[in-house]
């Protein structure tokens, strides 16, 4: 029997509160607490995949966003299959939601997922769907543009090794088919071709964002004994693990740089202890926060035309990127 139960989150900092609901699965809700009351009345489901880190701070944060200002939030339980993904918006708009604020379990279900949706505007965020998915001001995506970190990744490393015409790059990837690693990879290859550097990947392998399964490919390339100048990964997990295989092995991360994207609490200690040498700060705070801005002004004008960071064909909200090293990673937050 499917369980329908809610956590209404009344301080995320504090314990939640258990009481009883009715959506697919058993959920979270973040209610007016505080902060401004531009939202109060708007109702906004929350569905998600799977969580990892990063996925669970997005969810966090959108509950965080929608209690400072009074928009009640309910968050589903993350879903493991694509099914439980189409249930969820089934009973979301049979409950009347607002916005549905959606981390697809697949990004190419997304016509399936705005078919049931129906009248109700869909916030997609962290997994893109294509761009033929995506109407103004009503099937939009909310996140950081991909190309802009694959871009700092590769614009660090070259002039980390002193510019040089040609160099050697190990890539770990993530997810296949992942829209993210697939924009963060090219854009690491287009940096390094557009401005007429020979990167030769001597090296590009996938690693699910992983860390143990980034650390075990790093061992396994190293078996090939080709040289390398640099370590490039789609996140901070992946890279993290590089940094493990080299510290195992006695390999000097301070000649070899290795850099990812995140900047995650791990990722930036790393930085600081000498390991990792950079990342790129996604901020999962700022696009919980734009995804309630979005959500309220769907809601109560029909239109994101205010929305900071929202394009001018209203489809896309772009959180910027932020750049981090040794001198800014302790202040990441």
């Amino acid at each position: 029997m499917k369980k329908n139960i809610f956590t209404k989150i009344i301080s995320l900092a504090a314990v939640c509160i258990l009481t009883v609901g009715t959506l697919a699965g058993c959920s979270k809700s973040a209610s007016s607490g505080g902060g401004s009351t531009d939202g109060s009345g708007v109702r906004v489901f929350f569905s998600t995949l799977t969580l990892d880190d990063f996925k669970e701070l997005v969810m966090n944060s959108v509950a965080e966003a929608g209690q400072k200002n009074g928009v009640t939030v309910d968050l589903g339980t993350p879903c493991a299959t694509v099914d439980e993904q189409v249930e969820q918006f089934r009973e979301a708009k049979a409950k009347g939601y607002d916005v549905i604020i959606c981390n697809p379990v697949d990004a190419d279900t997304a016509l399936q997922l705005e078919v049931i949706a129906g009248d109700t505007p869909i916030l997609f965020t962290n997994t893109q769907p294509a761009s033929d998915y995506l109407k103004p001001d009503k099937y939009m995506y909310v996140g950081s543009y991909e190309i802009d970190a694959g871009n700092m990744q590769a614009e660090y490393v070259w002039n980390k090794l002193g510019k040089p015409n040609s160099l050697n790059v190990v890539l770990f990837s993530g997810q296949p088919g992942h829209p993210a690693a697939i924009s963060r990879t090219k854009a690491v290859k287009d940096y390094f071709k557009k401005n007429g550097i020979n990167a030769n990947f001597v090296f590009n392998d996938t690693a699910y964002w992983d860390t143990d399964k980034a650390a075990e490919g790093f061992k396994t390339f190293l078996k090939t004994e080709q040289p390398y100048d640099c370590v490039i990964c789609n996140n901070d997990s992946m890279a993290l693990g590089v940094v493990q295989a080299m510290n195992e092995l006695g390999i000097s991360t301070a000649d070899i740089p290795v850099v990812g994207i995140d900047a995650t609490a791990d990722g930036c200690q790393s930085i600081l202890d000498g390991g990792m040498q950079f990342t790129v700060y996604q901020s999962a705070k700022g696009q919980g926060a734009a995804c309630i801005e979005a959500a309220i002004a769907l809601a109560k004008k029909g239109t994101t035309k205010d929305v900071e960071y929202v394009t001018s064909d209203l489809t896309y909200v772009w959180v910027p990127f932020t750049p981090v090293d040794k001198s800014n990673a302790a202040s990441i937050k």
